[in-house]
């Protein structure tokens, strides 16, 4: 068996690394995979060649590199499929109820930072959806789920930019920055919760866990929409709402771009 070393320097939260196992899980010759999601490090455990994986990792648009392949008589264990569905039942249970509770209070506080953030937390629902139907589902079923899941995060990524460029050339009413403030930092103990469940048998060291935390992607745009909100009340203008609503726009197209990679 062979031990095959990535560096992928764009996996930087659980989703990604859910999207990595749906990519992989056809694969014969992968017998085991370990993340380490602080130092962007894909250990793949196999048997062959590692050519074949690195060609399917780099259509995920990770930017993966190749760092090293060894053999190795190391005894790896996997996950039984009970204990992973029931983790990713729990961690998709989590965002899309938190989905539910930022789109809620993004449109009666009138905040597109929440809104967006929402967009967020549904891509992940959606990317940890997808590997529960995958299990022990067929190729062809996984890539249609797939096609729906990223063209539908598309379209709900358009409307919500094309409604940020509307707000900014009309004139709408201010954003409650409290509630931004308040249910944003509802959501980024969510993602923090969801984080520790994903890694917590990964590793159980605190400076590990700490860092596996503080370089996720959904913690950093929870921070941004804090920070908006305390911006609105400060600056007495909805700009900052916009502006941070239309980068989490952005960053939820992207992750529907791949998904959309998983259907190839």
């Amino acid at each position: 068996m062979n031990k095959t070393i990535f560096n992928i320097t764009k996996m930087d939260c659980p989703s990604e690394e859910q999207l990595i196992r749906m990519k992989l899980q056809d694969f014969d010759m992968v017998k085991s995979l370990e993340f380490d999601i602080p130092s962007r490090k894909l250990n793949v455990y196999h048997s062959g060649n590692p050519e074949p994986i690195f060609s399917a990792l780099e259509t995920l648009n990770l930017n993966t590199t190749l760092i090293s392949t060894e053999e190795t008589n190391a005894v790896v264990e996997t996950d039984t499929s009970n204990s992973q569905r029931k983790l990713l039942w729990t961690v998709l249970i989590i965002n899309f109820v938190f989905f539910g509770l930022e789109m809620l209070f993004g449109i009666f506080s009138n905040s597109m930072g929440l809104v967006a953030d929402s967009l967020d937390m549904l891509a992940d629902s959606i990317v940890y959806a997808l590997a529960l139907f995958a299990v022990g589902g067929t190729i062809a079923r996984k890539n249609n789920i797939a096609k729906f899941a990223g063209y539908f995060q598309i379209l709900l990524a358009v409307i919500g930019f094309v409604e940020v460029i509307r707000r900014f050339i009309g004139i709408e009413a201010m954003p409650d920055f409290k509630t931004m403030i308040i249910v944003s930092v509802l959501a980024l103990i969510a993602n923090v919760l969801c984080l520790y469940l994903l890694q917590k048998n990964k590793s159980k060291e605190a400076h590990m866990q700490a860092s596996m935390i503080f370089t996720s992607n959904d913690v950093i745009i929870n921070s941004g929409v804090i920070i908006a909100g305390l911006l609105v009340n400060w600056l007495n203008s909805s700009y900052p709402d916009l502006i941070i609503g239309a980068i989490v726009f952005v960053i939820v197209a992207r992750g529907a771009y791949r998904i959309l990679k998983l259907a190839k």
